[in-house]
């Protein structure tokens, strides 16, 4: 008779399966709005009867930092910002009576850092990663009908990293209602263990969690949906859960004629997984995935659903440039359109954990991520780091990043480790790796490890190379062929590479090779770097001279807050850190500017990565008493040649690969010696132009046909402004963004290259202002201002919506400059 009751309970359960999901809600509810905030010590703060009425109001995700101001006595290396400090926020919430019983739990993308959690005076969960998402349970102290007080402590110390951190909670938060019997977080796991074009088989792994005190009999049911919500394929199992108990459920099925997630075609499905009791449906939980193949090998390189591909990638600080670190899914999907039109296929979270909106967008947008987790182990970089807590922490930290994005298919790699001090380590170098990989290993068989070295002979000598499954190098690229004929077997490809430095717009000449400039600024002939970097031609020939090699991750795509490398940045020759050059304080590495404006060699790796025919021609053509000087132009395209014109006039025609361009080096290969001289470029062409006003322009040709132009216009004085909006209709959600590229132009329209005018903004209607910025790596202007000075002729003005549909109304003015209107509408 014992196996008669879950035969007719199976029978009487699937009588609910075809209820409504609508009539149950189990999915995360955001927990972002009415927090109050204050900066500095609080004693007793976390305590119910606290009295919080003086405290600021305000909404998640929230950098407290990025509100300034700059100031000399911060840190420039992390910002120049005021990151460090206590933080506190309050939230007053309440929890209707129906909900006791529940299994109530409030998750944290992220809070930065040290986070202490206390829920009605009571401790109930402690974070220091300020990067990993983690999740505490509010049942035990929750007031069920009445009052509830959480309260966060957020203790950031000055040199925690080695850039702008942030400050505060920066992430999401997401509140839970789940019965007894639930899923917990990150409690699904799928694979496609064999794909084919016919079908694909899928395996789902499945945590359900019992923490009642009674065992019960359940139905798990997963339906998978393709992206225009049909149902391709579903599975059931009858399970007994035991009390206070946590179980796995694997499930098999079958999706034929499967959609597969490729760059070009990123498909998507929901696995919707159901708990069912003897009274109905009491748990839904939604899970993406993608059906995708990923192959490496140490002759083939890397395959992508069987198609040889090569990482066309870049490294990507956390921080939204003028925006903070306070995550903001357009700005976040902003950067990587711009991204994905320089040609990037890939992208390496450096050197951190990401934001979950980051890896949904390169999912729905077909980019591959490198996943990356910590920037130091044991050993510190710098006063405050990691390395305090790694002992501790690692563990769990490593853990939960895996089973956060291990269901996501934009992520092809797993990152243990960046520039480990423990390289050097004849002990430990080799065996903390193998314990990570290893913990890697046991969260997701089916991606390979990866660590980025910029040691040469010590992490091969020590086993920290052998430990994981592909072998990135950072700034390495004279060593490849080396590394290949004594390792074979090994799978390699740059982890980091270029570091060149640019400011955009700015030329300086005659050409440098490399030296500090009073203006602070950096030269976009785009072949200046710090001791270790190279041009980029360099890692591009290295990657065609060697087939075998898996592609690179330039550093960097964006400019990033802090690390003002080299006003500020490290020295080789004194092994320290340069002081004494501030007002600099963000990065100069990037192919785009902070405020999302590409630089010129943002065109150089287009040039290589994409293949829509392009031109690119710089520098810009106001040379005022310059008349008759030879100034190097500079030609980047993909195409098969390219003519240059003065004024109408032909200077001649060059072509790519043949006409090499000598471009000044000198880095030193850590450990490999030091290079110095011209290195002949066939990625460029470049022409001497004694200089006379008019037009610049250039024709790039494919056999005898015209595929693309450029040009560059002497302007005259700068007369009006023009507003460039990248969106003009946005969600009035009291989130969404329009960025507006304002620009200062002559009477004809031509952008002024010099100008620097302080423009002034006058919003009204359903938006506010978010943040200004300029993309000047010397400016302490406060990004919250109504105004901001144009830098090489251009600033930026981010809008933001209310929650109300309606028309937002933006004028920028500027003394002797005609101004300019636009509108913005908001819908719902």
């Amino acid at each position: 008779m014992r196996y008669i009751w879950p035969i007719i309970f199976s029978v009487y359960l699937f009588i609910f399966l075809g209820c409504k999901q609508s009539e149950i809600n189990t999915e995360p509810q955001s927990f972002n709005k009415n927090w109050l905030f204050f900066k500095g010590e609080a004693l007793g703060a976390e305590h119910i009867n606290y009295d919080d009425t003086q405290w600021r109001s305000l909404d998640l995700p929230h950098d407290w930092a990025i509100e300034g101001p700059f100031d000399i006595k911060y840190n420039a290396r992390s910002g120049g910002l005021p990151f460090h400090g206590n933080g506190w926020y309050r939230k007053h919430f309440q929890i209707p009576k129906s909900a006791q019983g529940k299994h109530v739990t409030l998750h944290f993308d992220g809070a930065m850092y040290n986070a202490k959690v206390y829920l009605n005076g009571h401790l109930v969960g402690h974070r220091p990663n300020g990067y990993i998402g983690f999740t505490v349970n509010l049942s035990e102290y929750l007031n069920y009908g009445g009052d509830n007080i959480v309260a966060v402590l957020l203790t950031p110390e000055d040199l925690s990293s080695r850039w702008y951190p942030g400050a505060g909670i920066y992430r999401n938060t997401w509140v839970e209602f789940n019965n007894k019997i639930h899923i917990p977080q990150w409690g699904t796991y799928i694979t496609t263990p064999k794909i084919t074009v016919e079908e694909a088989k899928v395996n789902l792994n499945i945590e359900v969690n019992n923490v009642s005190k009674a065992n019960s009999l359940i139905v798990v049911k997963s339906e998978i949906y393709n992206s225009q919500d049909d149902i391709v394929a579903s599975v059931s199992d009858t399970i007994n859960t035991n009390a206070n108990s946590l179980m796995n459920v694997s499930q098999n099925t079958v999706i034929y004629n499967p959609k597969i997630w490729d760059l070009h075609k990123p498909n998507l499905y929901v696995a919707k997984t159901m708990l069912f009791d003897d009274k109905g449906i009491i748990e839904t939980y939604n899970t993406t995935f993608g059906i995708r193949s990923i192959t490496y090998d140490s002759d083939s390189g890397f395959k992508l659903n069987n198609n040889k591909t090569r990482f066309q990638g870049v490294c990507l600080h956390h921080d939204l440039g003028p925006l903070g670190t306070a995550v903001n899914e357009r700005a976040t999907e902003r950067q990587l359109e711009i991204m994905k039109r320089m040609g990037v296929n890939a992208v390496r979270t450096s050197h951190n954990p990401p934001s979950p909106e980051q890896v949904k967008l390169c999912d729905a947008m077909g980019i591959m991520m490198q996943v990356e987790a910590f920037d130091v182990w044991k050993k510190s970089k710098v006063e405050n780091d990691y390395s305090r807590y790694f002992e501790d922490w690692h563990e769990q930290d490593l853990r939960d990043l895996i089973r956060t994005f291990r269901n996501n298919p934009s992520v092809v790699m797993w990152s243990i480790g960046n520039e480990i001090q423990e390289q050097a380590d004849k002990v430990n170098g080799g065996r903390i790796a193998k314990k990570l990989v290893a913990i890697c290993k046991d969260e997701d068989p089916t991606r390979p490890t990866t660590a980025g070295f910029n040691y040469y002979r010590q992490p091969i000598k020590n086993g920290l190379a052998e430990a994981v499954d592909l072998v990135g190098w950072n700034y390495k690229p004279r060593k490849y062929k080396e590394v290949l004929s004594e390792h074979p077997e090994w799978i390699v490809y740059g982890s980091e590479t270029s570091s060149t430095v640019s400011s955009r717009g700015v030329y300086h000449l005659p050409l440098e090779k490399y030296r500090l400039h009073p203006s602070l600024q950096i030269t976009s002939y785009d072949f200046i770097g710090p001791p270790w970097a190279y041009p980029p031609d360099i890692e591009f020939e290295a990657i065609d001279n060697n087939p075998k090699h898996l592609g690179e991750f330039i550093w960097t795509g964006f400019d990033y807050l802090g690390e003002p490398t080299p006003y500020g940045g490290r020295d080789n020759s004194t092994n320290g850190y340069w002081n004494g050059h501030w007002p600099a304080r963000s990065s100069y590495f990037g192919a785009v500017d902070l405020a999302g404006f590409p630089k010129d060699r943002f065109y150089l790796y287009q040039s290589q990565w994409t293949k829509e025919p392009m031109v690119h021609l710089l520098p810009h053509w106001n040379w005022k008493g310059r008349e008759q000087e030879r100034i190097p132009v500079f030609v980047y395209t993909n195409a098969e040649k390219a003519e240059l014109f003065l004024n109408g006039k032909s200077l001649g025609k060059k072509v790519k690969g043949i006409d090499k361009t000598p471009i000044p080096i000198n880095f030193i290969d850590w450990e490999g010696g030091r290079y110095t001289g011209d290195f002949l470029s066939p990625y460029r062409l470049k022409w001497e132009v004694p200089y006379e006003k008019g037009t610049l322009s250039v024709k790039a040709y494919k056999g005898n046909k015209i595929v693309a132009e450029a040009q560059r216009i002497t302007s005259g004085n700068p007369a009006k402004i023009r507003l460039i909006p990248d969106r003009s209709i946005i969600k009035a959600n009291n989130d969404d963004l329009s960025f507006i590229t304002v620009e200062v132009t002559d009477e004809q329209g031509n952008i002024c290259p010099n100008a620097s005018n302080n423009i002034h903004f006058e919003v009204n209607g359903e938006g506010v202002v978010a943040a200004v910025g300029n993309g000047n790596a010397t400016s302490t202007e406060s990004f919250q201002d109504s105004q901001r000075k144009a830098f090489q002729g251009k600033c930026l003005l981010v809008i933001k919506s209310t929650h109300n549909s309606g028309i937002i109304n933006i004028t920028a003015s500027a003394k002797g400059l005609a101004s300019e209107s636009i509108s913005i509408r908001t819908k719902h």
